[in-house]
């Protein structure tokens, strides 16, 4: 008994001790953890490249650290661009909701309440926006020890399958270890290639939604969509709310309005409910009750980016916890059929 009461003590004490490093140093942990999602990406890119057009290993992962590279500058220069000019237009969207809320307080009968300026005066459009603009430059602040940590997880990549040997002398021991690293790294690209797939699908058909209705920053809200289909659920619910109450502020109450509400909302249900499942298949096999916990967990420690990587962190976790034989249950627990 007293032999159980130990280990459960100093497995309290490790996840204490780990959740305290999360919490404290996500500053420097946060950028790690985008960097080894962009390396994943460029490794997956590599070696797409690398099956289907033939290249050499070193052509295939030059010509995709060139494609990324290319991409990010495009659309870093589309948000700064898009930025500026939401911040110009912040004074009319901030009068078409004032509007709004007036109508819809004289609509409820509350037009005499003393309290509707202090409302209207609360809810500050060019706040929000700046806010939003904060938290980019902070992400753009990063770039370059993000880019640094990619740079030197690009060139361990060459030497780790040497340190592994060095390690585990044993062939069936080192055997063991390649091959859970090998599930890591298969079933992380798995999701990170289908995830990016369909949010780009997203993307492109909520673009032509959106630009078919006249809605101003059509390509930004498309790209905003896109960033948020990564987040399980909830990203798919805010991909709908935001433009929608972006046409409310320029179209107000109208057919913009339900066209944008409607087209969207039916754009995420079909691919999260119809090609998602079909194109992940069993390549996650992740409980949907622990990936609604852990995009809560992962959320209350490292914020919007840890709703990003929470599925991709858990999906690692369990396979890890399931070559163990004292952690297996716990696998078996966070897995969708108990098959780990």
């Amino acid at each position: 008994m007293s032999g159980r009461l130990a280990a459960f003590g100093v497995t309290f004490g490790i996840a204490a001790l780990t959740t305290y490093v999360l919490v404290t140093g996500r500053d420097l942990l946060i950028p790690f953890a985008i960097a080894v999602m962009i390396w994943y990406v460029i490794n997956a890119l590599s070696r797409l490249i690398e099956t289907h057009l033939n290249f050499p290993g070193w052509l295939s992962l030059t010509a995709s650290i060139v494609f990324f590279l290319v991409a990010l500058g495009l659309i870093v220069e589309m948000i700064s661009g898009n930025i500026a000019s939401v911040r110009d237009a912040a004074p009319a969207y901030q009068a078409n909701l004032e509007q709004l809320i007036e109508r819809c307080l004289k609509f409820g009968g509350f037009e005499e309440m003393p309290t509707i300026a202090y409302v209207i005066e609360q809810v500050d459009v060019r706040a929000l926006i700046g806010g939003v603009a904060g938290a980019v430059a902070k992400v753009a602040g990063n770039a370059g020890l993000i880019v640094i940590y990619v740079i030197f997880l690009l060139a361990e990549g060459r030497t780790f399958s040497r340190k592994i040997e060095a390690l585990f002398p044993e062939s069936d021991r080192r055997k063991e270890v390649q091959f859970i690293l090998s599930e890591i790294q298969k079933r992380t690209q798995t999701y990170i290639a289908v995830k990016t797939l369909l949010s780009l699908l997203t993307g492109i058909i909520s673009y032509v939604v959106l630009i078919s209705v006249g809605l101003d920053l059509a390509g930004f809200w498309a790209f905003v969509i896109f960033l948020l289909a990564y987040i399980p659920t909830i990203g798919s619910l805010l991909g709908v709310v935001f433009p929608a109450l972006m046409a409310l502020l320029q179209f107000g109450v109208g057919s913009e309005f339900l066209t944008i509400a409607v087209g969207l909302g039916a754009a995420q249900l079909v691919i999260g409910n119809v090609l998602e499942p079909r194109m992940m298949g069993k390549s996650l096999n992740l409980s949907s009750l622990v990936v609604i916990i852990s995009l809560a967990v992962w959320g209350s420690i490292w914020g919007v980016t840890g709703m990003f990587l929470s599925v991709p962190i858990t999906v690692l976790l369990m396979i890890v916890l399931a070559e163990f034989p004292q952690t297996r249950p716990i696998a078996i627990l966070l897995s969708a059929d108990g098959k780990v």
